[in-house]
């Protein structure tokens, strides 16, 4: 083969050669050129606003809490503010008057004959009281009876109408020449208008201090849920003096506190008040000698509103009260059901006496006789 032929073979080749890379400096130019068009025209996307920013969490079943078994659920429930005014732990005394009206009561000397129980008496059919006192009441006496044999005990105070109360109020004003009574409680202003109230005597001397035999009465009278309301170490607060013969339904746990802790009534009132619900690490909690555990708060009135909001506990047995001041007071009963409402046992009905009956006297002298059963105010 020729040399010019040679070359010239050579020369065909580094064309194309350099054709091809041309070609491929364009391809790759262009390609550039759309891959930075591309950026240029991107659009930072911005996160959704129906989608939350926050992480999802997953529940690991082997944290979660496990409540307290023993913890207190409570719920609210309203009651009626106006009834601030009634239950067990009203305080009446000079300055906080009771508002009555309807109570349930029942002639004691008819209940005794219904229930055969002949251990004690009242004066007569027309001495009445509360129908939740009567039961503790004659449970206290018949175990009384049971221990000394001593059937001597008999009501001679006990439910009294407003208007009587104001008829000893005025015949002391009108013995003792005075303006006003120092001895006799006015109308509105006495225990005995609730029902809660009693006084005994008894019919050998008519005179009843709770001494000899009844002196385990006094001691006792707290397992039943009563107190003494009126002492000589607490006179300068109840104002009133000694009487040994005057009792006073509380119910059992808020008795065996006062007793324990040698407090009347107005003492008791003012302590559960610095136990607001609120407080929930600071209820009043205590156990009574059965080992029966108590939780007791304080719950304020709403004045403004017909009903008032009180928290109870769920599941356990509660009683509400009103102080007949500014609240209620919610006693629980720990580990305790609540007691389911039963029939009421039928009883012998008796005729009302609220007004021409001779009722209960008053006076403050303990002179306990068949003529005259006065007690204290």
């Amino acid at each position: 083969m020729s040399k010019k032929k040679i070359s010239k073979e050579k020369s065909i080749r580094r064309a194309k050669t350099m054709t091809e890379i041309v070609i491929s400096l364009v391809l790759v130019g262009t390609g550039a050129f759309f891959i930075r068009n591309s950026f240029n025209h991107a659009k930072t996307i911005e996160p959704s606003p129906y989608v939350e920013e926050n992480d999802i969490q997953i529940d690991d079943p082997e944290a979660t809490t496990v409540p307290d078994p023993n913890q207190t659920i409570y719920e609210s429930l309203a009651v009626d503010t106006k009834d601030k005014f009634r239950g067990d732990l009203i305080l009446v005394n000079k300055e906080h008057q009771y508002f009555g009206g309807d109570e349930d009561l029942v002639s004691i000397t008819d209940m005794n004959y219904e229930n055969e129980i002949d251990c004690f008496s009242a004066v007569d059919s027309t001495y009445t009281i509360l129908r939740n006192v009567y039961e503790p009441m004659t449970k206290m006496v018949q175990d009384f009876y049971d221990k000394y044999h001593n059937d001597t005990l008999i009501i001679y105070g006990s439910y009294r109408s407003s208007e009587f109360q104001q008829e000893l109020y005025d015949a002391d004003v009108s013995a003792n020449g005075g303006e006003e009574s120092s001895r006799v409680a006015k109308a509105g202003f006495s225990e005995h208008e609730t029902g809660l109230a009693f006084d005994f005597s008894e019919t050998e001397n008519n005179d009843y201090q709770g001494t000899g035999d009844f002196e385990w009465i006094n001691a006792n009278c707290y397992k039943y849920g009563f107190i003494v309301r009126y002492t000589s170490s607490k006179e300068k607060i109840t104002g009133f003096q000694n009487e040994p013969w005057h009792f006073r339904y509380v119910g059992i746990p808020h008795a065996f506190y006062m007793d324990m802790h040698d407090l009347c009534l107005e003492e008791y009132i003012d302590l559960i008040r610095e136990h607001p619900y609120e407080r929930l690490n600071d209820h009043l909690e205590f156990t009574d000698d059965n080992g029966k555990e108590y939780e007791v708060y304080f719950v304020k009135s709403d004045d403004g509103n017909e009903k008032t909001t009180v928290p109870v506990p769920a599941g356990v047995r509660y009683d509400i009260s009103g102080n007949n001041v500014d609240g209620f007071i919610v006693t629980v009963y720990k580990g305790q059901k609540p007691i389911v409402e039963e029939e009421e046992v039928t009883t012998k009905a008796f005729e009302d006496t609220s007004e021409e009956n001779t009722e209960n006297s008053d006076g403050e002298e303990n002179d306990n006789s068949e003529e005259d059963y006065s007690d204290e105010y």
